[in-house]
């Protein structure tokens, strides 16, 4: 036989790949048949009478038995996915993977989530997604190493924690004990859900971003940092937010894309012409024209700044004779937004106006520069830039350049202070404080214009407030120093998707320095004294050394609790020689949340120079976490924390809508899991909630509601039926003493397995690519068109009316007790809670033992037998020509005569029937029909109802060294024989008589 000659004398054979040949035109047969329907190509059961034949036989037909439900649903649903995690001991198999021995080990490093509040579906998406690779690494053999954490300091927690009593009369202690239980709450609520939606991890080792032994990690980390000199203290321009009264940095900003401004032009008198300006006549009284967004900085302004190389010009007003200077590109624009004519008067380049003063708008007794900068552009405005370096970051840049004063005319309340005046000091400045500055200067006859001007403008993200810019003597990293190093370290680590690396860039590039020190009090302090004299700090390796090991000892509330002496030993100050205790005070700052979950590598990853495999976050971090705990590992171990990032997106409403509460959009995953109120939010469970996570697209916005959470449900029963099918089927088999050789099996049960290696291949591929959409996409289509489709329906006969122990059927039992392995396998990471509940049920291991101590699908190599593919496939090439002739008929009904040239497609189809006319052969049960006669030729006597039809099949073997297309010709005909009453099959003799097989059957069983 051709089969068997390929099988000894080939090493590798290229598959034909046109699998549609399966399954055409059958109807999907059900999991679990309650009669003795064969489904073939068709047909339904029909009641059965009792006292007919089939009633008499029914007892001898091997119907499935399975104690698994078909369906789960309500509490019942909710009850079990419970029972599963006691049962099988989800709480312990963390700590179980731990102490077995591996030999190599996986770490994905979590990123804290924030412990102020209820769980939600973003935690949801974030956790599973996480836990779906941490088990997937665990059943393929690795330890896997993941410690969940919290972030628990910050300004949210001691806002909600304090409520409205705010921290007026509080001593630090107090608003930190009161923030520490409110974060212990969010903690344990947050915890019970992750646990609840099986997410695998020692519960009881957790990371805490407020426990004294990670606070000392951090200032280990912070002390390394001091040392090589990128924390550093400073005056200088920061973000300030008024109504948390605490400067912040630039991922705790929100950006409003709808914030309106007070915009205005304003004239200020020029005063001294640049010496590179010919002093013509009629540039006696010229003032510059500048544009602002922020009025309320013109009190501040210490220079207005040109471009060098552009082109300026004097140009007169048509309506008054006024003289302005203003970039001759942006001469246009302005004529038509003061709706009048601008005649050029004199031309000149930017580098022509240095030297030229002017007077200040709000203190005509006051000469100001003009001054070249890079930051100014013609995008809008006049092309020159007022320049208040307090309140600006390239104002500031400006002021060390040309070493311009630096002081701050806002208060930590952002209201002017006494340096502006009586007429300004106490008014808040983007309110009333902006509206007297425009007053003022209209009085003043400066003001041109004003405008409402809709922009993007920075908000505090915690109270969705705006921020002002203002100086302030704060800690900085010195980011800049550290974009080149860590930029390198990001060329080593896999990105995904890899356009997420362009927006990590980006933000990196943006920050030229950190803001690490906040003013409040639920938080890390920052170690560092001050002198009470001269205000010198006091901070070196020692008595951050020393503090880190009290904090590891007692937590960091003793920086409040202890006495200085304490704090500052005659031990330490020996070292530092620095005076007595006495003469120093402790810092009132603490560090920045992002500096805390930043510092998460050294504290929680096992080794101080380990990389965690992967770290898995929403696309926000880009800018927060992510970029913290790069820039502090860059900083002290010159590496990435990461090996591999997975950027993923937001959750949002059906509709792509952002949830929100006022929408009535939000979704609960606790109402997803145990229902709502009433009956329009059933019980879907926790695996509805995790296949609705896999089988998203992760890198874009995730849509969910009822819509997607009903279609996830019904894909799981789909799934449900078909392991029902499976496990029915394998009712009393045993694979450890009954499975059948692989070799000696039929050729579609080894097909199978061939199918069942490919699908388990792709599967590992794609969970190790972290796309679990994929393992779906793969897994509906294994069951619907490999199993459901093609295999299920031609195998009933053999599993229902075969001898119990025989060959055939024991074949057929093994093929299935692998698929259920297999596919139970392939999908446990994605809903370990239906997997154990197969598990538990079914052949071939000890009582007691669960799937995810037991490994990942155990494939052979084995099952890709070469040739098998080209003969199962040939004949299904030759079984669609067969249906596609009786279009809605019972193939079951009909006799197929297959005539085949001498070849290899003929010794093929040989090779799954021998004899030239069968009724029980492999390729009959193939082509579903009641006969089939195999010859080189159609025989010339053929029925004269016969249909014949032609085709072909292309045989590609051994990569394609060996190709041959194969004509073959059908004749289909009506079946001569008699429908058996207990298998159904039409090739009984006579009427109400037996088939031949079920004739031996029965007389066994009686």
């Amino acid at each position: 036989m051709i089969l068997r000659q390929v099988w000894a004398g080939s090493k590798a054979f290229a598959g034909w790949g046109r699998r549609s040949h399966r399954g055409g035109g059958l109807l999907l047969p059900r999991a679990v048949s309650s009669g003795c329907s064969r489904c073939h190509g068709g047909g339904s059961a029909q009641p059965v009478e009792p006292g007919s034949a089939q009633a008499l036989y029914r007892g001898s037909v091997l119907l499935p038995r399975t104690e698994f439900p078909m369906k789960l649903v309500g509490r019942a649903l909710v009850d079990r996915e419970v029972q599963i995690q006691q049962e099988c001991s989800f709480a312990q198999l963390y700590s179980w993977q731990r102490e077995r021995k591996a030999k190599k080990t996986f770490s994905l490093h979590d990123g804290p989530p924030y412990a102020n509040g209820a769980p939600h579906v973003g935690h949801a998406l974030n956790k599973i997604l996480k836990d779906i690779r941490n088990r997937f690494e665990m059943l393929r053999g690795r330890q896997v190493h993941y410690v969940p954490g919290w972030d628990c300091h910050g300004l949210p927690i001691e806002l909600k924690a304090l409520g409205e009593l705010g921290t007026s009369g509080l001593s630090p202690l107090q608003i930190r004990r009161k923030a520490r239980e409110f974060a212990e709450g969010a903690i344990a609520q947050q915890k019970a859900a992750f646990q609840r939606w099986g997410v695998m991890a020692d519960w009881e080792q957790c990371y805490y971003t407020f426990d004294g032994t990670y606070e000392a990690a951090q200032l280990k980390v912070f002390q390394e940092m001091y040392s090589k000199g990128l924390i550093y203290q400073d005056y200088k321009p920061i973000f300030w937010s008024p109504s948390s009264r605490t400067a912040l940095a630039e991922a705790e900003l929100e950006y409003n894309p709808e914030h309106v401004s007070r915009a205005i032009y304003a004239t200020f008198a020029l005063t001294t012409l640049p010496p590179g300006v010919t002093a013509e006549e009629g540039l006696d009284n010229v003032s510059l024209l500048v544009w602002t967004t922020q009025p309320w900085t013109i009190p501040a302004n210490q220079a207005v700044c040109y471009m060098p190389n552009a082109e300026y010009s004097v140009v007169k007003r048509a309506d008054n004779s006024q003289l302005l200077l203003i970039a001759t590109e942006r001469a246009a624009s302005l004529a038509a937004l003061l709706g009048t004519e601008l005649r050029s008067i004199s031309t000149f380049t930017g580098s022509q106006l240095e030297g030229g003063m002017y007077t200040h708008p709000m203190n005509p007794g006051v000469l100001v520069p003009l001054l070249p900068a890079n930051h100014v552009t013609m995008a809008k405005g006049t092309g020159l830039v007022h320049t208040a370096p307090a309140h600006g970051m390239d104002d500031y840049s400006v002021a060390s350049q040309f070493k311009l004063p630096v002081e701050c005319m806002v208060d930590e309340d952002g209201r002017f202070t006494e340096l502006v005046g009586p007429q300004l000091q106490g008014l808040s400045v983007l309110t009333e404080g902006t509206d007297k500055v425009i007053s003022m200067l209209k009085e003043r006859g400066a003001l041109v214009l004003e405008q409402q001007c809709v922009h993007s403008y920075p908000y505090d993200w915690r109270t969705k407030q705006p921020v002002v810019i203002r100086p302030s003597k704060q800690w900085f990293i010195n980011t800049l120093s550290l974009k080149d190093k860590a930029k390198e370290a990001l060329q080593k680590v896999q990105v995904l998707p890899e356009s997420a690396r362009g927006s990590l860039l980006a933000m990196l590039d943006r920050r030229t320095y950190w803001c690490i020190s906040r003013q409040r009090s639920w938080g890390v302090p920052i170690p560092v004294f001050y002198h009470k004299e001269n205000g010198e700090a006091l901070v070196n390796k020692d008595t951050v050394s020393h503090i880190a090991k009290l904090f590891k000892e007692k937590g960091s509330d003793c920086w409040w609790e202890l006495p200085i002496e304490t704090l500052l030993p005659p031990h330490v100050l020996k070292k530092t020689k620095a005076g007595v205790a006495s003469d120093f005070v402790r810092g009132e700052d603490v560090l920045d949340i992002w500096f805390d979950s930043g510092s998460s590598w050294a504290a929680v990853l096992e080794e101080l120079d380990s990389r965690a495999d992967v770290c898995v976050e929403g696309k926000d971090q880009l800018g927060g976490w992510f970029q913290s705990s790069l820039l502090t590992s860059v900083a002290v171990r010159n590496k990435a924390p990461y090996k591999c990032l997975v950027v993923h997106g937001f959750a949002v409403s059906e509709t792509g809508e952002k949830m929100s509460k006022s929408l009535g959009n939000v979704v609960d995953p606790d109402e997803v899991i145990n229902g709502g109120k009433d009956e329009s939010a059933p019980a879907y469970g926790a695996d509805v909630l995790r296949w609705w996570v896999a089988e998203s697209n992760i890198f874009s916005e995730l849509q969910i509601g009822s819509k997607v959470l009903n279609a996830a449900h019904d894909s799981i029963s789909k799934l449900r039926n078909t392991l029902r099918f499976l496990l029915g089927n394998l009712q009393g088999f045993d694979p450890r003493t009954q499975a059948v050789d692989a070799k000696q099996m039929h050729y579609v049960d080894q097909y199978m397995l061939h199918l069942l290696r490919e699908y388990s291949m792709k599967v590992t591929d794609a969970y190790s690519e972290f796309d679990a959409s994929r393992v779906i996409r793969l897994l509906q289509a294994f069951i619907t068109r490999d199993l459901s489709n093609f295999y299920f329906s031609i195998i009933k006969d053999r599993l229902y009316c075969d001898p119990e122990d025989s060959p055939g059927r024991r074949s057929c039992q093994t093929a299935l007790e692998e698929i259920l392995d297999g596919v139970i396998r392939s999908v446990a990471p994605i809903l370990p809670h239906l997997a154990e509940e197969v598990y538990l049920l079914a052949p071939g291991h000890e009582k007691g033992e669960t799937l995810f101590r037991s490994g990942w699908i155990k494939s052979s190599s084995v099952w890709q037998r070469p040739g098998l593919e080209e003969a199962v496939e040939g004949a299904c090439a030759i079984r669609d020509s067969f249906l596609s002739s009786i279009p809605g008929k019972n193939a079951a009904q009909y006799d197929l005569t297959i005539a085949i040239q001498p070849g290899l497609l003929f010794e093929l189809m040989e090779s799954l029937q021998e004899e030239p006319t069968s009724t029980s052969s492999q390729l009959v049960e193939l082509m579903m029909a009641a006969r089939v006669s195999l010859a080189t030729e159609l025989p010339r006597d053929l029925n004269p109802q016969a249909q014949v039809k032609h085709g072909s099949f292309l045989i590609n073997l051994e990569g394609g060294f060996i190709r041959e297309q194969s004509p073959f010709s059908i004749a289909v005909a009506p079946s001569t024989g008699i429908r058996c009453p207990r298998c159904r099959r039409y090739i009984s003799e006579s009427a109400d008589c037996l088939c031949t097989r079920c004739q031996s059957v029965v007389s066994q069983t009686h």
